[in-house]
This record gives C-alpha cells, sequence and structure tokens, in this order.
C-alpha cells in the first residue's frame, strides 16, 4: 500500500491540484476577500487570454513543436481590430476578418516550419518580432479606446446571473471541444503518435506535414480571438496588447503535465495549471504583491513545469519497483 500510494501521489496532475488547493487555502488565509465573488470574477477573466491559446498550444507541443508568436499575434489581431475600427467598418465584419489575418499568420509559422523543414522555436520566436512590429506598423503607439459597446459590455458582463465573465464561457466550451478532440479521436491520437514519433507516425500513414500546419492555423485563429476578446474586454485595441503572455501560455501547458517533448499530456492537466496560475496571481494582486514578483511566479513556474514531471516519473518509478516481489527485482537486477 505504501508503494502504491507513493506512486499515486507520484502523478504530476495530482501535484498540480494539490498546488491549486494549497494555493486557495492560502489566499483565503491571507485575505478574506480571496474568496469573494468579485475576487472569482477578475481571476477568471485575468486568465482567460492564457486559458485560449494554451488550448492549441497543447495540442502543437503534444505533436512535438512550439508556437511562440502567439501573443505577437494577439497584439497584431487587436491592433487590426481598433485600425479598421478607425476606418468604419462594421464590427461584425471586423471580427471575422480579424480571425482570418490570425490563421494566415499562423499559416506562416506553418509553412515555414513543414514546407522548409525550420525548427519551430526559431521561426515563431522571428515571427514573434515580425507579428508585434506589424502591429505597431498598423496601429502605431496610439490606443483605440471607442469600441462598441455592446460588444465591451458582454466582454466586460458575467453569465447568467454568476461571477463567470463570459468570455471565460467560450474558453469552457472550446475547452470541452478540444479535449474530446485529442483524447477520444483519431486526429487526437494521430497528435499523440507525431509528437512520440515523427518518422514512425509517417510511415503509418499520417500526414504529418499536413497535420502540423493545420495546429499552426489554428493557433493563429484562437491567438487572434483571444486578441479580440482582450481589446473587448478592456475596452482599447493597442498594439502592445499581451506582450510576454506567451510565457504565461507555455508555463501552463508544461505544468499541466504536456511533456516539452512531445507525445504525452492531457488537457484536463493544462486547465488545472491554468486555474493554478490565476489563483496565484489573485492571491498575490489581492495582498498588494508588486508586478515584478508576479513576473518572478510566472519564471519560477515555467521552471517547475519542466523540471516537476521528471521528478514526478522518477517518483513514480520507484513505487513502481518498490511494489515488486524480492524474487522479481532479484531476477531484473540478474538480467
Amino acid at each position: 500500500m505504501p508503494a502504491e500510494l507513493r506512486a499515486r501521489l507520484g502523478r504530476w496532475e495530482t501535484l498540480t491540484v494539490a498546488l491549486l488547493v494549497c494555493t486557495v487555502v492560502a489566499g483565503a488565509i491571507s485575505s478574506p476577500d480571496f474568496l469573494t465573488g468579485g475576487n472569482l470574477n477578475s481571476m477568471l477573466a485575468d486568465i482567460t487570454e492564457v486559458a485560449l491559446i494554451a488550448l492549441p498550444m497543447t495540442y502543437i507541443i503534444v505533436a512535438g513543436e512550439i508556437d511562440l508568436s502567439v501573443a505577437s499575434v494577439l497584439g497584431l489581431s487587436s491592433a487590426l481590430l481598433g485600425a479598421l475600427w478607425n476606418h468604419n467598418w462594421p464590427i461584425e465584419a471586423i471580427i471575422p476578418f480579424v480571425l482570418v489575418a490570425g490563421g494566415a499568420a499562423g499559416l506562416l509559422n506553418g509553412l515555414l516550419v513543414t514546407r522548409l523543414g525550420l525548427p519551430s522555436l526559431a521561426v515563431t520566436i522571428g515571427t514573434l518580432t515580425l507579428y508585434r512590429g506589424l502591429a505597431f506598423v498598423i496601429l502605431g503607439d496610439t490606443a483605440v479606446a471607442d469600441l462598441p459597446t455592446q460588444y465591451t459590455d458582454w466582454a466586460f458582463g458575467t453569465f447568467a446571473g454568476t461571477e463567470i465573465p463570459n468570455p471565460f464561457i467560450v474558453f469552457v466550451v472550446l475547452a470541452v471541444i478540444f479535449g474530446f478532440v485529442l483524447h477520444r479521436t483519431t486526429f487526437g491520437r494521430s497528435l499523440f503518435a507525431i509528437g512520440a514519433n515523427e518518422e514512425a507516425a509517417f510511415f503509418s500513414g499520417l500526414r504529418v506535414k499536413r497535420i502540423k500546419l493545420g495546429l499552426f492555423v489554428l493557433s493563429g485563429v484562437i491567438a487572434a480571438l483571444a486578441g479580440i476578446i482582450f481589446a473587448l474586454r478592456f475596452g482599447s485595441a493597442r498594439a502592445d496588447n499581451g506582450t510576454g503572455l506567451e510565457l504565461s501560455v507555455v508555463a501552463v501547458v508544461l505544468l499541466g503535465g504536456v511533456s516539452i517533448f512531445g507525445g504525452k499530456g492531457h488537457l484536463l492537466g493544462v486547465i488545472v495549471a491554468v486555474l493554478l496560475l490565476g489563483a496565484i496571481r489573485s492571491a498575490l494582486t489581492i495582498n498588494d504583491v508588486a508586478d515584478e514578483v508576479l513576473t518572478i511566479v510566472t519564471g519560477s513556474l515555467l521552471l517547475l513545469s519542466v523540471l516537476g514531471p521528471s521528478a514526478a516519473a522518477r517518483l513514480r518509478e520507484r513505487g513502481r519497483g518498490g511494489a515488486r516481489p524480492p524474487v522479481e527485482a532479484g531476477a531484473g537486477a540478474a538480467h
């Protein structure tokens, strides 16, 4: 029993849930305002864009790639929304146009990775700068703050009389869809196969390049959606919206147990990690901790997300080894 218990505790997802519970308890102890409905609303709103972008990022990392340009696509989409609104486009036409533009940005990433064979890390570091620069070319340093009130009211409002922000409901719906596709469909299984062994996946008949290209396009579309929501939620379209957000996205995906090497992970773990990040930020903010400390915490979570699963795996292996009968262990040692 001790060995079995140790193996269960060694599961990274279990440890992440435990960290979330500890954070909530610590936040409640540190401030009576932590568990209020208003603070829940602020916490969920604060992590909405990170949560949205983490969904396609999970797919990409499971498939053995990465996209660091997502925050710049968010900023580019926000700038494009503001510029088109200044040119008197109707918002109903702006939103689909911006989503298509985000998909085009993802398409460029995907083509460079799949057709030219360039590493996704290098490509998306480059386009991170490119897309942010384009955002400033489109809108400059100005902010567009006269966005349509019916849309900003929706982005600032709550769902069905609860304290849950409307934009977070968008994430919940998409999370259900993304989770079903990843864990219950052939397409999802193909992503794990590609991440585990791309060459074997190719020889088994999977269209590896086409699938990866589609993932980058999907990432661009969702990042554009996050850019639209970000601008509407703050009532301000700016070229610098979402700066640095890509680190938080990567941190929650890896913290959720998705392997940086691809082929492993579960979307539920990513969702728990998103809530953990939100709870930590909320607890620090409500106790008037400086923004610099929040940045340090994000970096620390990124390190923990890389080192933690490895340590948990070792703990699991020890638990399994301890559960073996002495004869079997001896036989294994002899071999």
